[in-house]
């Protein structure tokens, strides 16, 4: 698809094998210095590169031919050509396990022939293992050996053409088992970078689909309905009862209850009138209301929240990027010294030309990076399935290690500090009444309403035993509460707001009142015309297992532990106490909610968000680790969040910290014993003492240790 403006062009395009930000470096270092090219940008998530370019100067298809050359392919940009069929999105896993198998099989025909040929390749390959060889090499190398062969087109060492050379010189030596594993391994890395990107593109499609796509505008009286896209800022649009506002604006006209957990994190529904604003995605659950628009369709919150987890893309793990780097440098180093190896002594010592080739190979082999390649997956692989076996799933190896270096959480309240639905926890009969006969009243006019404060009061009326009776003609008073004939008396119930309607305002209840005001409680008051019969406080209780995980996580050495929530500030303080955290932050929006997550990043480096909803995808996408509950969390933040905990069991975060710093210090010590190893070896071939022999125990004997090193983290252990 190709947009035109009066100036240039902004061509559009879907790029095959854009997995990474190491991608994006590549595309752009093959398109910004060409003639024509203005601007590029580029959306990871959804693999999708914008080219703002001079067609007179360069066309779609010498753009085309540039991405080619990195390995990678460009087509025109579709919503439908992104949606990558079945086939197309599973082939990368199919050729990942056919790699996996055949080298697999290849290990076993060997073995029957020769036992020594598990843990070496000097013995003897028998042709079915050389061909199960061949083809997990070609299996697994599928999408990496034609970046590789970009790559040394353009004499740009980086990882596919370390790994490239490296599966050759194994073949060249006979070492087919080890150029098998390899392939396997690096495509199994490249398999879990993807996965990973797959997530951020489902939270990003989820997140579309839930705005409307159509609105309806009132001009002059008269309903329109026309797009999103066309409806401008100050236009009058209608929402009736059971429709998602479509645009963030102002309540001109009506009244009615709006969920707005999607955006502010708000428990209850929250009642709208006149001058009050809305945001595009929450529902109207009650009133029809009359809308001014204030922000056009693609500066919406919402809209802002979808550009926000696009742009959070797949991370690399920081020893990942370690490893990429130093192959810039290690890859053409490693050849041009085993080629001088091969070459000086003969020519200027007068060395046995046999012998230096001889050790030149060995130098190739010991060049082989399997052991530091596989020092991070492996590790990684192990932890991250080990914590999975524990009801935590990581996305990730980057999320693990930067989980080892946090220093500061911020986590949201309703839902995840709190148990996320309203709950009686003061219940106050006044003049001298009966608390089990105001409650039993209460409850009978309760039971008729599907309000979630309703539904809190005859939950907690059903545990004192009490059982409500048959009420008369129930009416609901929109904003205020509901009334109903109870026995031969009429009775109401609501909000501080129907009390003051009803001048019932004395200075019992303002005593009562003020009291739950201070602890966070949210106030129901049920009476007559002529007097308050009984007062309801009610509360988001805090999980039990908070306060103690905040604890674990103090003595874990994180600086900083606060609350970011779109609830009322009472109602945070009152919460943030009983959890004991540092801080707490109340009446927060989505980009609030990130500022303050970007705030604590430049005072503490490294921070994490613990959120469940919508309203924290923003906050989750700009931490460095974002964490979800999974069993109350939206699709949208189990798809942003970098780890989900599938229990809600806020304990586990102490324990995933242990094993990601456990993590981390594992992968540090297999990438030092690789390199130290690779270092020591080369020392000695470069004074023609080492053997091919020897090179390969080298090898294997460091890609066993590190291996077995990166196992030891199947277990999550609470230490």
């Amino acid at each position: 698809m190709i947009l035109v403006s009066t100036s240039n062009t902004k061509s559009e395009y879907l790029i095959r094998g854009m997995d990474c930000a190491e991608e994006v470096s590549l595309l752009r270092r093959a398109l910004s210095g060409k003639p024509g090219v203005y601007e590029l940008s580029f959306d990871v998530v959804r693999a999708k590169m914008t080219v703002e370019h001079d067609t007179a100067r360069i066309d779609n298809g010498a753009i085309a031919k540039a991405v080619q050359a990195t390995g990678m392919r460009a087509e025109p940009w579709t919503e439908a050509a992104a949606a990558a069929p079945p086939w197309r999105a599973n082939l990368r896993l199919w050729l990942t396990l056919v790699s996996g198998l055949l080298a697999a099989l290849g290990s076993l025909i060997n073995a029957h022939w020769d036992v020594t040929a598990l843990f070496g390749s000097h013995a003897e390959n028998s042709l079915a293992a050389m061909v199960c060889f061949a083809g997990a090499i070609v299996a697994g190398m599928m999408y990496s050996a034609p970046k590789a062969w970009a790559a040394i087109r353009t004499a740009r060492p980086e990882m596919n053409v370390l790994v490239t050379v490296s599966i050759l010189g194994a073949g060249y030596l006979g070492d087919w088992s080890e150029g098998a594993s390899l392939a396997f391994l690096f495509s199994l890395a490249g398999l879990l970078e993807v996965w990973s990107l797959e997530r951020a593109r489902n939270a990003v499609s989820s997140l579309i689909k839930v705005a409307p796509a159509e609105a309806t505008v009132v001009h002059d009286h008269v309903e329109h309905r026309m797009t999103i896209d066309r409806v401008a800022v100050g236009e009058r649009v209608r929402v009736r009862p059971g429709e998602r506002v479509p645009c963030d604006g102002d309540v001109l006209s009506g009244g009615s209850s709006i969920d707005q957990a999607l955006i502010t994190g708000e428990s209850v529904p929250i009642w709208k009138e006149a001058g009050d604003p809305v945001f595009a995605g929450t529902m109207n659950t009650e009133g029809t209301l009359d809308i001014r628009v204030t922000k056009a369709s693609e500066d919406t919150t919402l809209a802002r929240i979808v550009r926000m987890v696009s742009d959070s893309g797949a991370r690399r793990s920081p020893s990942e990027h370690f490893v990429e780097r130093f192959s810039r440098i290690y890859t053409p180093v490693v050849m041009i010294f085993a080629m001088l190896v091969a070459v000086l002594p003969p020519l200027f010592f007068h060395g046995d030309w046999a012998h230096w080739f001889y050790q030149g190979m060995v130098i190739l082999l010991i060049s082989c990076p399997c052991a530091l390649v596989i020092s991070t997956p492996v590790s990684v692989v192990a932890a991250l399935a080990a914590a999975a076996h524990d009801g935590i799933l990581v996305k990730g190896g980057v999320f693990l290690e930067k989980m080892a270096g946090l220093r500061a959480f911020a986590f949201d309240k309703t839902g995840v500090l709190t148990r996320g639905e309203p709950a009686v926890d003061r219940f106050v009969a006044c003049g001298g009444r009966s608390e089990t006969d105001v409650l039993q009243k209460l409850a009978s006019l309760e039971k008729q309403s599907e309000h979630p404060l309703a539904r809190a009061i005859v939950k907690y009326a059903a545990t004192r035993g009490v059982v409500p009776s048959a009420t008369g003609e129930f009416y609901v008073l929109r904003g205020l509460g509901a009334e109903a004939e109870i026995g031969e008396e009429s009775f109401w119930v609501g909000s501080h707001r129907m009390l003051l309607s009803k001048n019932l305002d004395g200075d019992e209840v303002r005593s009562i009142v003020s009291g739950l005001e201070d602890a966070g409680h949210t106030a129901v008051f049920f009476g007559t015309d002529t007097e308050v019969w009984g007062v309801a406080g009610l509360a988001d209780p805090v999980r039990s297992e908070a306060p103690a995980s905040i604890k674990a996580l103090r003595a874990l050495g994180i600086e900083r532990l606060v609350m970011l929530t779109g609830d009322n500030n009472r109602a945070a303080q009152s919460a943030s106490r009983v959890a004991d955290l540092n801080e707490a932050k109340g009446e927060l929006l989505p980009d609030d909610k990130a500022s303050e997550v970007e705030k604590l990043q430049k005072e503490f480096g490294s921070v994490a968000m613990v959120g469940d909803g919508v309203n924290d995808a923003q906050a989750l996408a700009t931490a460095d680790v974002g964490i979800a509950l999974g069993r109350r969390a939206t699709d949208v933040a189990l798809e942003t969040a970098d780890v989900v905990l599938m229990s809600d069991d806020l304990s586990k975060i102490p324990l995933l910290l242990k094993h990601a710093r456990r993590t981390a210090a594992v992968i540090r010590q297999n990438v030092v014993f690789a390199l130290a190893v690779k270092a020591i070896f080369l020392v000695v071939a470069l004074f023609g003492l080492a053997t091919l022999w020897m090179a390969v125990a080298a090898d294997m004997g460091a890609t066993l240790l590190v291996t077995l090193n990166g196992l030891r983290l199947m277990r999550v252990r609470d230490r």
